[in-house]
């Protein structure tokens, strides 16, 4: 890798980190007197106050964190994408009724397990294009990457964890579907074109194999990105993955304080040495 990418890369996790920690930081103190706060409201809920003020404290901050996390680390993940790609959100483009069709024939064989998931299930997709059955449609993407090199088109879903149940799993291989028919409808080819469902982590633990069984059902295994090979795309580098975590590692001591900070505000007690 050239080493100013390396730098750019770097230099966009170390700020959204900072940007976090910082944000996560304030946004808790600031909600110290409200009773209305992420963490005051769980008082509200009897099953959890009752067991006192420290689990209440940690049950309601766990949550925030990971959720917080997990949408810092989405952006994050765009933003080092625009350093690589010319980087959209969506597509907008004509989608043929006997493209859905298509689209969900095959996803009711997946359900049924009749048909073991493809890529080339879809192949030659956009030769169904019935010029008396169409719409005009927008998709909310996650991920709309070209390389300006190559002139490939990535549409990424990017599940932080990869958690999905059945019907999730169907229905984001439907939108990216209908997104790849928008896409290779617009532009005549699709040679062009990829779909993927990414995951920021291996919840199985890095190099262990990725095999959330619902998720299968409706992906083929050349349509996954997980963990370093989504950040290795994203870099546009094979040691894209060790670059994003070496740097994140170096300045998780930010949230660290930020985290001691809202523990001190909210549990003053905790802090005092026991005799």
């Amino acid at each position: 890798m050239a080493v100013d990418k390396e730098r750019a890369i770097r230099a966009t996790v170390k700020s959204a980190v900072e940007g976090y920690a910082s944000g996560f930081c304030d946004r808790h103190i600031s909600e110290l007197h409200d009773e209305n706060g992420t963490i005051n409201s769980k008082i509200h809920n009897i099953f959890i106050s009752a067991l006192g003020p420290e689990i209440q404290y940690y049950s309601a901050l766990v949550r925030s964190l990971d959720s917080s996390l997990g949408n810092m680390l989405e952006t994050m993940a765009i933003n080092i994408a625009t350093i690589n790609y010319d980087v959209t959100q969506h597509v907008e483009g004509v989608l043929y009724g006997e493209q859905t069709k298509y689209i969900a024939k095959i996803l009711e064989e997946y359900k049924r397990h009749a048909r073991i998931p493809a890529v080339h299930d879809y192949e030659g997709i956009t030769k169904f294009s019935n010029k008396n059955d169409v719409i005009t449609k927008r998709h909310e993407s996650d991920y709309c990457l070209k390389d300006l090199e190559t002139g490939m088109h990535y549409l990424i879903e990017l599940k932080i964890g990869g958690d999905l149940d059945n019907k999730k799993a169907r229905s984001e291989k439907e939108a990216l579907l209908e997104q790849y028919c928008i896409l290779t409808n617009s532009l005549g080819s699709e040679k062009k074109v990829k779909i993927y469902f990414a995951t920021a982590y291996n919840r199985y633990g890095e190099g262990n194999e990725w095999n959330q069984g619902r998720v299968l059902q409706f992906f083929s295994k050349e349509e996954l990105l997980i963990s370093s090979d989504f950040w290795n795309m994203i870099c546009k580098s094979p040691s894209g993955y060790e670059i994003v975590i070496d740097e994140y590692k170096k300045n998780a001591n930010l949230i660290i304080a930020a985290l001691n900070r809202i523990k001190k505000a909210y549990l003053p007690d905790s802090n005092r040495k026991i005799k």
